[in-house]
C-alpha cells in the first residue's frame, strides 16, 4: 500500500487543504484550483484502504462544515468541478486527458467531503452548505441558484452522455459513486425514505427526462464489464513548462497526493482483487437497484423502477408503441450473458430477480432460452451452498426457481437437458443427470438443511411450491433424485410421530409443569407438520396422476419403502389424498406379487415400466392443479430498500460506512 497512517496524519497539514477548509474565502477563479485538483492518485478500492481515507477524511470535512458557511469554499468546490463537466463530452473526443483528470480530481474532492457531511447533517442543512449564505433551516432564497440541484443533474448527464473509454472510467466510476453517497441518507434513517430533496431531484427534476438514459447506462456498464484501466495509461500527459501542472512539481498538495496513492487495482490482496476489478460495473448495479426499489412519490410512481419494468429487445421490431414512460430497448442477448456469467454475487442475483419479477419482456425472452442451464445452474449452486450465504441472497434464488417454475414449459424443457460431472454437487458422484432432478436434488437438499437448522418458515413455503410446480411434469427421475423425495417425506414422517409424541406427554403431564416438552422451533404445532406432509403427499400424487409412466424410479422407492404412507392411511388429513397412493401401490404389489419372489431390481424395474402402461387412469381421483404464484407481500420496500443498502454498505467499492449510526438494518444483516 503506498500511503500508511503517518503519512494520512500528514492530510491536514498540506496547505492547499487548510486553505480549504479555512475561514478564508478562495474566488473560483483563482489558481489556487488548478493548484489543488492537480495530483495523481489511484481511488481507494479496498476496504482497508477506504476506511483509512475516510479516518483522515472526516476532521477534515468537520472543520469545512463550522468554516464553510462564511467561506462558500465547498460551493467554489462544487463549482470550479461543474465548470469542466460542461466540456467533458468534447474533452473526451479530443482525447483532452487533462482536463479529464482534474475534473475527475475535483469530483474525488466533493464525494469524499458529501459522505462525511451527509452523515453530520440533514438535507435541509446539506442544501444550506451549498447555497453559501447563513439561513436558518428551511428558509430558501427563491433567486438563488440551486447548487445541490445543478451537481445531481450534471452527474446524470455525464454517465448518459460520456461514453466509456480508458480516459473516461475513473470519472464515470466517481459519478455513479457520487450519486450513491448522495442517496446514502436513508442509511442513517430506520424507516424507509419516501421523500426529500435529493429524492425530488433524481424523480421529478431536471433528471426526470434522462430517466431511461441512465437505467439503460447503468445496465449496459454492467454488461460490458470493462475492468478499471491501470493508472499509468489513463493519464500520459504531457507539458510545456508546468502549465496546470505546476501544483505536482511543486509538490503543495503532497499530503493530498500521499493519500491518494493508495494501493489501487494491482496492489491488493487476491480476495479483493476479484470483488474489486470491474468497480464500474459494480458501482453501476448497486445505483441501479437503489433507484429501483425508491419509494413511489405521493404524485408520481417511481420512474426508475418504470423505466426497468418496461425495456424491450433492441431485436424486437414491434411498431407499437409502449403505454409505458420511460421504456426503451436494450440487447437482451448480451444481458441474459452478464446475469449468468455474474451470477455469484448477491447484487446480481438480486438484478435477476428483479426483472424475471417486473418485466415481462426479459422474463418472456428468459424463459424462451434453449440454454436455461447456464442460467439455472448458478442460482442452484447458490442454494446448494446455502450453509455459506446469507438468508437474504438465498430467498431471492429460491423465489427466481419458483417464478421459472410457474412457467409449464420451463418444466418441462429442463427434465431434456442432460447434464455431466457436476464439480461443485459433492455429496454423490452424478456422472450423467437432468437439469430437472438436479433442481429437485438441491431444493430437497434446501428444505432438509431448513429442517435441522434455520427453520424458516418462509423457505420451507417456497421450496414445496417450487416443488409442486414442477411435480406434474416430472419425467424419468434420476435414481437419486426419487431416493431423496421418498427419504424426505421419511424425515418428515419421523418428526410427526416425534412432535406427536411430545404434543401427546405435554397433554398428559402434571398441571403446572416447568418441564413440558415444547415443541420444536420448526413446526411449532402439530398442524405445521402436517401441512407440511400434506402438500410433500400432493406433490407424489400429482406426479403419478399426470406422469406415472415417465417416472419408474419413483415408483420403485414408493414401492420399497411402503410402509411409510400406512401410518397416513386412515389420518383425517392425509385420507383424501392417499387413496391415489393406496391405489398405485396396491396395483403394483399385486403385480409383484405375480411376478414371484427374490426378485432383482432389475426384474422389479421391468415388472414396474409394464405394470404403469397398463394402470387405468381413470381408477385414480382426479385433483385440482398443483400451481402456486409468487406475489410480493404488502410494502415490499420494507425488505428491499434495507436489504439494497446492507449491500452497499458491504460491497460498494472505495466506500468505507462506520456501522456507528447507521440506523436502516441491523449490522449483522446481509
Amino acid at each position: 500500500m503506498g500511503a500508511n497512517t503517518s503519512q494520512l496524519s500528514d492530510l491536514s497539514e498540506s496547505q492547499s487543504i487548510r486553505a480549504l477548509i479555512g475561514p478564508d474565502a478562495i474566488s473560483e477563479n483563482e489558481p489556487f484550483w488548478n493548484q489543488l485538483i492537480s495530483f495523481t492518485f489511484t481511488s481507494p478500492t479496498c476496504s482497508a484502504d477506504a476506511k483509512l481515507l475516510e479516518d483522515a477524511v472526516v476532521p477534515l470535512a468537520k472543520t469545512l462544515i463550522q468554516n464553510n458557511p462564511r467561506s462558500g469554499n465547498f460551493r467554489a468546490l462544487v463549482r470550479v468541478f461543474l465548470s469542466r463537466t460542461k466540456e467533458l463530452k468534447i474533452s473526451t473526443e479530443c482525447q483532452d486527458q487533462l482536463f479529464i483528470w482534474q475534473a475527475h480530481n475535483a469530483l474525488f474532492l466533493v464525494r469524499c467531503l458529501l459522505k462525511v457531511f451527509i452523515r453530520e447533517m440533514s438535507e435541509e442543512e446539506l442544501h444550506l452548505q451549498f447555497s453559501h449564505q447563513e439561513r436558518a433551516p428551511g428558509t430558501y432564497d427563491s433567486i438563488c441558484e440551486d447548487l445541490l440541484e445543478e451537481l445531481v443533474s450534471n452527474l446524470v448527464h455525464l454517465i448518459v452522455e460520456v461514453p466509456l473509454l480508458d480516459i473516461t472510467y475513473n470519472i464515470l466510476f466517481e459519478a455513479v459513486t457520487t450519486l450513491l453517497v448522495l442517496l446514502s441518507y436513508q442509511l442513517f434513517h430506520k424507516e424507509v425514505l419516501r421523500e426529500g430533496l435529493i429524492y425530488g431531484y433524481l424523480t421529478r427534476g431536471r433528471c426526470l427526462s434522462l430517466t431511461s438514459r441512465l437505467v439503460k447506462t447503468l445496465l449496459y456498464n454492467f454488461i460490458r464489464q470493462e475492468k478499471c484501466p491501470p493508472a499509468a495509461q489513463v493519464l500520459q500527459t504531457q507539458t510545456d513548462g508546468g502549465g496546470l501542472l505546476y501544483g505536482l512539481a511543486s509538490g503543495v498538495a503532497s499530503g493530498l497526493w500521499s493519500v491518494f496513492t493508495l494501493g489501487g487495482v494491482g496492489s491488493r490482496p487476491g480476495a479483493e482483487l476479484d470483488q474489486n476489478t470491474h468497480p464500474l460495473s459494480n458501482q453501476s448495479l448497486l445505483l441501479l437497484l437503489v433507484l429501483a426499489n425508491l419509494t413511489d412519490g405521493a404524485d408520481c410512481p417511481n420512474p426508475y423502477r418504470q423505466a426497468v419494468t418496461c425495456f424491450k429487445n433492441t431485436q424486437d421490431s414491434s411498431s407499437i408503441p409502449s403505454p409505458q414512460p420511460h421504456t426503451f430497448q436494450i440487447n437482451f442477448n448480451s444481458l441474459y450473458t452478464a446475469l449468468y456469467e455474474q451470477q455469484k454475487s448477491d447484487q446480481v442475483t438480486l438484478l435477476l430477480y428483479t426483472l424475471l419479477h417486473q418485466n415481462s419482456n426479459m422474463r418472456t425472452y428468459i424463459l424462451s432460452r434453449t440454454d436455461m442451464e447456464n442460467l439455472v445452474l448458478p442460482i442452484l449452486e447458490i442454494l446448494y451452498h446455502v450453509e455459506e450465504r446469507n438468508s437474504h441472497h438465498v430467498y431471492m434464488a429460491l423465489i427466481i426457481l419458483l417464478i421459472l417454475t410457474e412457467d409449464d414449459t420451463f418444466n418441462r424443457s429442463i427434465h431434456e437437458v442432460m447434464l455431466k460431472n457436476i464439480s461443485w454437487y459433492t455429496e454423490r458422484v452424478l456422472t450423467e443427470i437432468s437439469l430437472g432432478s438436479l433442481l429437485i436434488l438441491v431444493v430437497i437438499r434446501t428444505i432438509q438443511f431448513n429442517m435441522t437448522r434455520t427453520r424458516d418458515k418462509y423457505l420451507h413455503t417456497n421450496c414445496l411450491a417450487a416443488l409442486a410446480n414442477m411435480s406434474a411434469q416430472f419425467r424419468n427421475l434420476h435414481q437419486y433424485a426419487a431416493q431423496r423425495i421418498i427419504s424426505l417425506f421419511a424425515l418428515l414422517s419421523k418428526k410427526h410421530n416425534k412432535v406427536l409424541e411430545q404434543a401427546t406427554q405435554s397433554l398428559h403431564g402434571p398441571l403446572g409443569a416447568d418441564d413440558r416438552s415444547v415443541l420444536p422451533d420448526y413446526a411449532q404445532d402439530l398442524n405445521v407438520i402436517e401441512e407440511v406432509i400434506r402438500m410433500m403427499l400432493e406433490i407424489i400424487n400429482s406426479c403419478l396422476s399426470n406422469s406415472l409412466h415417465h417416472n419408474p424410479n419413483l415408483l420403485y422407492g414408493l414401492l420399497y419403502k411402503r410402509e411409510l404412507f400406512e401410518q397416513f392411511r386412515s389420518h383425517p388429513s392425509f385420507q383424501d389424498i392417499m387413496q391415489n397412493l393406496d391405489t398405485v401401490i396396491g396395483f403394483f404389489s399385486q403385480r409383484l406379487e405375480q411376478a414371484g419372489s427374490d426378485l432383482s431390481v432389475e426384474r422389479v424395474q421391468e415388472v414396474i415400466k409394464k405394470g404403469a402402461a397398463a394402470l387405468p387412469k381413470e381408477r385414480l381421483k382426479k385433483f385440482p392443479e398443483l400451481k402456486f404464484k409468487y406475489v410480493e407481500e404488502e410494502q415490499p420496500e420494507d425488505f428491499f430498500v434495507p436489504y439494497v443498502w446492507s449491500l452497499v454498505f458491504n460491497s460498494a467499492v472505495g466506500l468505507c460506512w462506520s456501522s456507528q449510526g447507521i440506523e436502516l438494518f441491523s449490522m449483522d444483516s446481509p
